[in-house]
C-alpha cells in the first residue's frame, strides 16, 4: 500500500524533554518549553509523530525496560496535558560492546541506523521522503539522511556541543534553537493533504 502520511520522527532526550543522562525516573521528565506546542500543531496538520530513541542504558544495566515504560508513560501524560499526542514510541535497548548477550549486539535499530524509523514508517504508513527527523545529536541527523528524510538539528540537549561536528562531517538540513523552532521551519514545507509536498532542506 502506498504510504499516506508525512512523519515527524523525534529524538526524545534533549529534544522533547530536558537531557538527563540515562533518564530512568518519571519524576525526572521535564518538557522543553514549547515542545508540546510543536507536537500538537503537527498532530493538527495530520502528521504522524513518532519518537525514535537510543536507550543503551538498558544494555548498561542503568535502567530496566519497566523503568523506560514508566518514563515514556510520564512523557506522554505531560504531552497529553498540553493537547499533544505521540503516535508511536520506538527505542533501541542495545549496545555493540557492553551488556548481557540479549542486549550486546550490532543491531539494525541503534541510530544512526534506521531500524526504528523504518519500523515506524511501516506501522504508520509514512512516506519517508516527505518526512523529517529532528534531534540534538549528529546520530539523529545521520539517521535521517540514511532513511531519506529531511533533517533538523536542535540546539537543546547536546545540540550546541555537537553542532560543529555535525556541520563538519555531514549535511545538516536545518539548525533550530529548539523543537518548536524546528517545527516552524518544517510546517511551511508540509501539507496535511499531500504526501508529496516539497521538502526544501
Amino acid at each position: 500500500m502506498t504510504p499516506q502520511h508525512i512523519g515527524l520522527f523525534l529524538d526524545r532526550d534533549g529534544t522533547i524533554n530536558q537531557e538527563v543522562d540515562f533518564l530512568s525516573k518519571p519524576e525526572e521528565v521535564i518538557l522543553i518549553p514549547k515542545a508540546a506546542d510543536a507536537i500538537r500543531e503537527a498532530n493538527e496538520l495530520g502528521l504522524k509523530v513518532c519518537i525514535v530513541s537510543n536507550q543503551s542504558g538498558i544494555a548498561r544495566g542503568l535502567l530496566t525496560t519497566d523503568d523506560l515504560e514508566r518514563v515514556n508513560a510520564r512523557l506522554t501524560e505531560l504531552l497529553a496535558n498540553e493537547g499533544a499526542r505521540i503516535d508511536g514510541i520506538y527505542y533501541c535497548p542495545h549496545h555493540p560492546d557492553v551488556g548481557p548477550p540479549l542486549y550486546r549486539k550490532e543491531c539494525t535499530c541503534r541510530k544512526p541506523k534506521t531500524g526504528m524509523i523504518i519500523q515506524a514508517a511501516r506501522e504508520h504508513s509514512i512516506d519517508l521522503h516527505s518526512s523529517y527527523v529532528i534531534g540534538d545529536r549528529c546520530i539523529d541527523v545521520q539517521a535521517g539522511h540514511n532513511a531519506g528524510c529531511g533533517t533538523v538539528l536542535v540546539l537543546t540537549g547536546y545540540g550546541r556541543m555537537e553542532k560543529d561536528e555535525c556541520l563538519q562531517t555531514m549535511k545538516v538540513g536545518h539548525i533550530a534553537d529548539d523543537l518548536y523552532q524546528g517545527w516552524v521551519h518544517i510546517k511551511t514545507r508540509v501539507s496535511s493533504k499531500h504526501v508529496g509536498s516539497q521538502r526544501e532542506v
